[in-house]
Formats: C-alpha cells, sequence, structure tokens
C-alpha cells in the first residue's frame, strides 16, 4: 500500500503480508529458521533481519515514521546498542544529553570505555550546551525527548541544525512520544529508536526493539547486528504486528487520561510537582506544542513529603505498581528504585530524580476511576 496513507491506515496496513494460500484476513505466521537459497535474491535467516515476518513489521514501523528502512530487535537496549556500536569505533566521542534512561546510561558508562569510545554528557538540553561539548573526534549526537522520566523536551529541529552544520550524525530515543506523537525525521534527524516493548507493543507482554532511518544507515546498523545476534522470534514479531495495529487509537486514549491526571495532580496539595508538557506550565510547553502531534501518556509527580511513597505505591489498588511502561493498564513506580537505579545517587539528584518521584504510566481505563484510586491509596499513605 502507499506509504502517504493517514497513519491511522498505515497502522493497520502497512507491511502486512498477504495470505495467498487461504485468503485469511492477519499477516501468517513464519517460524522457520531455515529457507532454500538456491536461485533465491537473498539468503533469508532470522539472525539477519530478513525472515517474512521480520521485513513486513519493519516496513510497518518505518511507515510510521517516515522512515526509509528499520530492523527489528530482541529488546530496546538491543536496539540502543547496536545503533551506536554500529555508527563507531575505538577513539570517537559521543556526545549525550544527561537526562537519559537510566539503562541506557549505565550501558555506555560501563561499555564505552571497553572499546575505547570516548562520551560526554551535557550540563543543560538546549543546542549549545550539546555544541559546547563537540570536540574534534565527536561522531554524533543521541537525544531522548521527551526525557524519562522528567519529561524534558529537547528542540529537534535545532539539534539537527547543529549536528549537520558539525558534519555529524543524531539518533533519537523516540520511546516516551511513540510514533503517534512524533516524529523526529521530519525535523531532520537521522536515526529513531523505540523499545517496542513499551507503546508499539502496548499490551505489557512484548519485549523488542526497533531502529529506523535511511537505507545507507540501517546497511550499517545491518553489518554489526548481525555478528551481535540480536534478532527477535517471529512469534513476537507477530505479536508485536499485532499490537501496532491498535497503536493510534491505544495512545490517544492514554494522552487524553495523562493530560486529565496531570492537571488534576497539579491543583492537589499533596503534590509538590507535576512533570508533563503537555501543562501551561511546563517550561518546554511551547516547543513540545510546535514539535509533537501530542502530549504522550508518561508523567511524573513528586509526592509531598508526610506521604510515604513505597505505602502509596502499594495501597494503589487498580493502578499496578509494577515496572516498565506504556501498557494499556495504569502503572505506577519510583524511578529511584527501578528505572535509574543503577545511577549514582548524586546522578539521580542531579536529573531532579527523588525519593518521592513516581513516574506514571496512563492506560486507557477511565479517568474517573483512576483519580479515585490515588485518592484512596493517598489516605492510607500519610506517614
Amino acid at each position: 500500500m502507499k506509504d502517504k496513507a493517514d497513519f491511522r491506515t498505515l497502522c493497520v496496513h502497512a507491511g502486512e503480508l498477504n495470505d495467498t494460500q487461504y485468503g485469511g484476513a492477519i499477516s501468517p505466521i513464519y517460524p522457520s529458521t531455515s529457507y532454500g537459497f538456491i536461485d533465491q535474491d537473498i539468503n533469508q535467516y532470522p539472525r539477519y533481519f530478513n525472515t517474512p515476518n521480520q521485513i513486513g513489521l519493519a516496513k510497518k514501523i518505518a511507515a510510521l515514521e517516515g522512515a526509509e528502512a528499520g530492523m527489528i530487535f530482541g529488546s530496546g537496549m538491543s536496539a540502543v546498542s547496536n545503533a551506536l556500536f554500529s555508527h563507531l569505533e575505538a577513539g570517537d566521542h559521543v556526545v549525550f544529553q544527561d537526562d537519559l534512561y537510566g539503562g541506557t546510561r549505565n550501558f555506555i558508562k560501563q561499555e564505552f570505555p571497553k572499546y575505547g569510545i570516548e562520551f560526554s554528557f551535557t550540563k543543560g538540553l538546549t543546542s549549545d550546551n550539546f555544541k559546547i561539548e563537540i570536540k574534534k573526534n565527536t561522531k554524533g549526537i543521541f537525544i531522548e525527548t521527551p526525557s524519562n522520566p522528567t519529561l524534558k523536551i529537547i528542540d529537534l529541529k535545532a539539534i539537527s541544525n547543529l549536528a549537520k552544520k558539525a558534519k555529524l550524525w543524531t539518533m533519537i530515543d523516540n520511546t516516551f512520544a511513540s510514533p503517534v506523537n512524533q516524529n523526529p525525521i521530519n525535523f531532520g534527524i537521522d536515526t529513531v529508536i523505540h523499545s517496542a516493548t513499551k507503546y508499539l507493543g502496548g499490551h505489557s507482554d512484548i519485549t523488542a526493539g526497533v531502529i529506523l532511518g535511511s537505507n545507507k544507515c540501517m546497511e550499517l546498523v545491518f553489518k554489526s547486528a548481525k555478528n551481535f545476534g540480536g534478532s527477535l522470534s517471529d512469534h513476537t514479531v507477530w505479536l508485536l504486528e499485532r499490537s501496532v495495529k491498535t497503536l493510534f487509537i491505544r495512545v490517544k486514549e492514554q494522552n487524553k487520561n495523562a493530560q486529565k491526571l496531570a492537571e488534576f495532580l497539579d491543583a492537589e496539595e499533596w503534590v509538590t510537582k507535576v512533570y508533563y508538557p503537555g501543562l501551561a506550565s511546563h517550561p518546554d510547553h511551547a516547543l513540545a506544542k510546535r514539535q509533537m502531534h501530542g502530549f504522550g501518556g508518561m508523567l511524573s509527580f513528586n509526592l509531598a513529603i508526610p506521604i510515604d511513597c513505597k505505602k502509596f505505591l502499594l495501597n494503589l489498588k487498580l493502578v499496578k505498581p509494577v515496572m516498565s511502561l506504556a501498557g494499556v493498564e495504569s502503572t505506577a513506580l519510583s524511578p529511584r528504585l527501578t528505572s535509574h537505579a543503577l545511577l549514582t545517587e548524586a546522578e539521580r539528584i542531579n536529573q531532579g530524580i527523588t525519593s518521592q518521584m513516581i513516574r506514571f504510566s496512563s492506560g486507557i481505563e477511565a479517568f474517573s476511576d483512576v483519580k479515585s484510586d490515588l485518592l484512596n491509596a493517598l489516605k492510607m499513605s500519610r506517614k
């Protein structure tokens, strides 16, 4: 089908495989790990990311992000590591924003020194903060917006312009936004990464990752990725394709609930701060309006000191106090104990992550029920 179709149509039909034998309405599964090679255009093999289901799903998600090509990986961190290592070698340098997902930051600090790759973290999120970190051996810039967990927004066009002027590549972790709310390639970003475990999967039952970019970029990724072996089972690929079909309607509802929740919490005395770009009080609200189609289903907030954060989470009945995010069910966690536990306390404090912070992933339940659950947990959680 044409990639110029409406986003909602692309979610359902882009990259779908035709059941030529029985005429089924959905893509068939091709679970084979062994394919014929005689008189074939390509040698198909799961580790080469080119089985029928892998190819079809990559085309679907690439169409949603406006990318030429993509590859599906076994996890979000597999996507992050493959994207970076495929573009780097010993002696290279990369500029990273300071506010990054804890797993990514730990990967950089732990693995880059082993391979002689240098890195810098910015001291702010403006293009000038990135510019000052660029060195002679800098090869690229890696960003994440909205950031995890403080929902800070980076000017995509400004970063793209800076990188192009300095002849650097750019990469973004677009997981928090999802392709529904933000398409970085439209602003000149080269490579887009998703933890497909989150919004693309959307049902808390799939672990996967995605890298998207130009054909030239993906050829470079493939050269390394086939050696690292981070491909995904075709059964899971098939499940992920199923999930992406409902991406638009899920995320739109999550956006609505997150906005309502942010406005509610912002007016409550037991919450000292709300982090959500959809609030007019958010310092990056105007920028988010310019470069996002929606403000997302993620927010964070700080509980007032008289409230025991652990008790609050344990007293939730509808909202699930579990790790990860972006499922159809609302969830909440402490970033200090989960997503950013591998950071030092000083690094967490520098990013604004305290013991009173809760990261909230809005689901698709009735907002009134979620609100009631939070208020009931509050009553039982004061110190």
